[in-house]
C-alpha cells in the first residue's frame, strides 16, 4: 500500500494542469452530491482524477477496464482513502463483469469510461436509473458509442474526450508512441535499431508508434485499410504495403487500429522465425490469439508477459497475451501526457453536471472552450508563453473586404 501512496504522489507532482483544476474544484465544489462511477485503468494518474473528483465533492466508485491494467497497489492505496475501488489485477472475464456491475450497484450519476465496456453494459442490463451523462477516453470507445447513436440506441450524452485536441493530439500521438514501446523494452530486452518494425494502422496511435520506431533506429512499415491515412505515412516517410506483404518482412508488428483480426493465420503463416508480436489498442482482439493458439504445437513463458509460440518450422512471440502492451507490461502514458487527457476528464464531467439538461442522446466533442483552457493552463504551468492578436490583426481576420 506504501508503495501505491508514493505512485501516487510522484504522479502529483508531475499533473499541474490537473492540479489548477483541482483548486477550481476545491474552491466552487461542481460535483457536490453527485456520484460518479468510473471505469478505468487503475493506476497512479487515474487515482490523482479520483482525488480531484472528490476535491470537487464528488462520490467516486471505480474498478478497471482491463483484466490486466490495474496496479494493485495503487488500488489498495484508493481503498484506503475510503474510494469504492473494485478493481484487482488478472480478474478472468466474470470477475471483471462482476466488477463492473459492483460500479453499476452505486448509481452512478455520470459515467466515466474507457473502451465504453461499463456503458455497454449499462445499456444491455442495468439502466434502471438516470444517467445524467457519460464521457468516454479513447478512440475504441468512442468508436462503438457512435455506432450506439447511430442505431438511436443511446440513452444518454456521452463527451468524447478522446476527440478532444488536448487528448488525440498529445495523449494518443506522444503518449502512446513513448509508452508503447516502454512497454516492448521491459518485455523483450531487444535492441530496437536495425529492426523491421511494422506498424499497424496510422491513426494518431500508429502515427506516435511509427514516429518513436524511426527515432529508435528502426525501418519502419505501416499498413492501412484509409486512402488517406495511408498517403499520408508515405509523405511522412514510411514504407507502405499490405500486411500479406510487410508480415514477410517484419521482426516486430504492433497494431493500433480498434479493429479485429488485424494480424491473422495467413500472416502468421509467412512470418519470419523469432517474430515479436504487440498490440497497442484497447481490446485484446486485433492480433488472432485462436490463430496463433490453433497453428502451434506448444507454447510456454520465456520472460514476464513474453508467450512462445512452436509453429514447428518456426517460433513466434506475443507480449502480453495481446492485451494492450503499454499497460500490461509498462505503466501506460507518461504522467505529463494523463496530466492532459485526465483534465480534460475532469471538466467534462462538470460541463455534464451543469448542462445535462440541455444535451440530447449523442456523442459530443469537448467544447472547444474547455479544450482551449486545458491547453492554456499546460503552456503555463511549462512557463511558456505565446503571443496575442492585436486589435488590428483581429479586425483584419474578421474582415472579408481586404485582397492583395
Amino acid at each position: 500500500m506504501d508503495a501505491g501512496y508514493r505512485k501516487i504522489e510522484w504522479a502529483e507532482r508531475n499533473m499541474k494542469t490537473l492540479a489548477r483544476i483541482r483548486e477550481e474544484f476545491r474552491r466552487d465544489k461542481p460535483l457536490e452530491g453527485y456520484r460518479i462511477g468510473m471505469a478505468l485503468h487503475v493506476e497512479a494518474k487515474t487515482a490523482v482524477l479520483v482525488k480531484t473528483l472528490i476535491e470537487g465533492g464528488a462520490d467516486v466508485a471505480i474498478t478497471g477496464c482491463n483484466p490486466l491494467s490495474t496496479q494493485d497497489d495503487v488500488a489498495d492505496a484508493l481503498r484506503d482513502m475510503g474510494v469504492r475501488c473494485f478493481a484487482r489485477r488478472g480478474m478472468n472475464r466474470d470477475e471483471y463483469y462482476d466488477a463492473l456491475n459492483k460500479v453499476i450497484d452505486f448509481k452512478p450519476d455520470v459515467v466515466v469510461d474507457d473502451g465504453a465496456d461499463l456503458i455497454f453494459l449499462l445499456h444491455k442490463e442495468r439502466l434502471d436509473h438516470k444517467v445524467l451523462g457519460a464521457s468516454e477516453e479513447t478512440t475504441t470507445g468512442v468508436m462503438r458509442l457512435k455506432a450506439m447513436e447511430r442505431e438511436k440506441v443511446l440513452r444518454f450524452p456521452v463527451i468524447a474526450v478522446n476527440d478532444a485536441y488536448t487528448k488525440f493530439l498529445f495523449d494518443n500521438r506522444y503518449g502512446t508512441g513513448q509508452s508503447t514501446w516502454d512497454g516492448i523494452f521491459r518485455a523483450t530486452n531487444m535492441l530496437i535499431a536495425g529492426k523491421n518494425v511494422v506498424v499497424a494502422g496510422y491513426g494518431w496511435c500508429g502515427r506516435g508508434i511509427a514516429m518513436r520506431a524511426r527515432g529508435l533506429g528502426a525501418n519502419v512499415i505501416v499498413t492501412e485499410v484509409d486512402e488517406i491515412k495511408a498517403l499520408e505515412a508515405v509523405m511522412d516517410g514510411f514504407k507502405v504495403m499490405p500486411m500479406k506483404e510487410a508480415c514477410k518482412y517484419g521482426d516486430i508488428f504492433i497494431t493500433a487500429t480498434g479493429n479485429i483480426n488485424v494480424i491473422r493465420k495467413e500472416h502468421f503463416e509467412l512470418m519470419k522465425d523469432g517474430a515479436i508480436l504487440a498490440n497497442a489498442g484497447h481490446f485484446n482482439v486485433e492480433i488472432s490469439i485462436p490463430d496463433l493458439e490453433g497453428m502451434s504445437k506448444s507454447k510456454r513463458n520465456v520472460r514476464n508477459y513474453l508467450t512462445e509460440y512452436d509453429l514447428g518450422d518456426k517460433k513466434l512471440y506475443l507480449i502480453a497475451e495481446g492485451r494492450l502492451v503499454n499497460l500490461v507490461v509498462g505503466e501506460g502514458h507518461p504522467i505529463e501526457v494523463m496530466d492532459m487527457s485526465f483534465s480534460d476528464q475532469a471538466l467534462a464531467i462538470r460541463y455534464i453536471i451543469e448542462n445535462h439538461e440541455n444535451l440530447e442522446n449523442k456523442v459530443y466533442r469537448l467544447p472547444e472552450e474547455l479544450d482551449r483552457k486545458v491547453a492554456r493552463l499546460k503552456l503555463e504551468v511549462m512557463g511558456v508563453k505565446i503571443d496575442e492578436l492585436t486589435k488590428e490583426q483581429i479586425d483584419y481576420l474578421s474582415d472579408w473586404r481586404h485582397g492583395t
